[in-house]
Formats: structure tokens, sequence, C-alpha cells
């Protein structure tokens, strides 16, 4: 899923116009070994295996972001502050009401499953 989602949605040309107009993006391997410095605090994945095959340990990053499932795209504010993290794969169609509701702060208003309902049935996309 995580290869699609690069191969389909963030190769896909509205995706990307979008988020580089709106968006700073980062690209990260939440199994990886990079060393994350973020909010004072400097995140690591000292159980990496680079022996073992296939799945890895957790980055202790992804582990703070409650990010549980792969892959996942998550959404902060320009402070850092987590807005929220939106996990498995998505199509740019699946993955545009997100990028739009949460750029446009319309997120805030969205308090109940009722609430959420709505706005998906009212979405009007353009991707």
């Amino acid at each position: 899923p995580c290869k699609l989602l690069d191969k389909n949605t963030f190769s896909d040309k509205s995706v990307i116009e979008y988020v580089n107009k709106n968006y700073y993006a980062v690209k990260f391997n939440a199994e990886g070994t990079e060393e994350v410095n973020f909010q004072d605090f400097v995140y690591t994945n000292p159980n990496y295996d680079p022996s073992r095959k296939g799945r890895n340990s957790q980055h202790l990053f992804a582990h703070a972001l409650k990010v549980n499932a792969y892959p996942s795209v998550v959404f902060f504010k320009e402070n850092g502050d987590l807005i929220q993290a939106v996990p498995g794969y998505r199509t740019p169609q699946q993955l545009e009401i997100f990028l739009k509701m949460i750029h446009s702060d319309d997120y805030l208003e969205i308090t109940t499953t009722e609430a959420w309902e709505k706005y998906q049935k009212e979405f009007k996309h353009t991707f």
C-alpha cells in the first residue's frame, strides 16, 4: 500500500499541485532509521534490525504520533501541533477531501460522526 500511495496518489497531477500550493510535504519511513528532531525532542528507531526481512520496528516518531497503520498521511498545524492522521491507502479522490477539509479549517467544525457524514455527502470533488 505504501508504494501504491506513491505511484497512484502522490504522482497524480491534481494532488501534486494542491499539496505543493498548500502544504509542506515530508515523506517519512515509519520503520526507518532517520533521526527526527521535532518540538525539542529527538526521535529514533532504537529497535531497528538491519538483518530483519520485511516489516521492522516502528520509529518512535511514528509511535508518538499514534500512527499504527501504513501508509498514513499525517497533518500538522503550522506550529507543529498534530491535527489528524489519515490511515491507509487513499486514491487521489479519497485523499482530496482530507487535503481540502484541513486546508480550509473545516475540520474544526466537524465534531460528530453525523457532521463528518454530512460533510462527505456534500463535498464536491475536483480531482
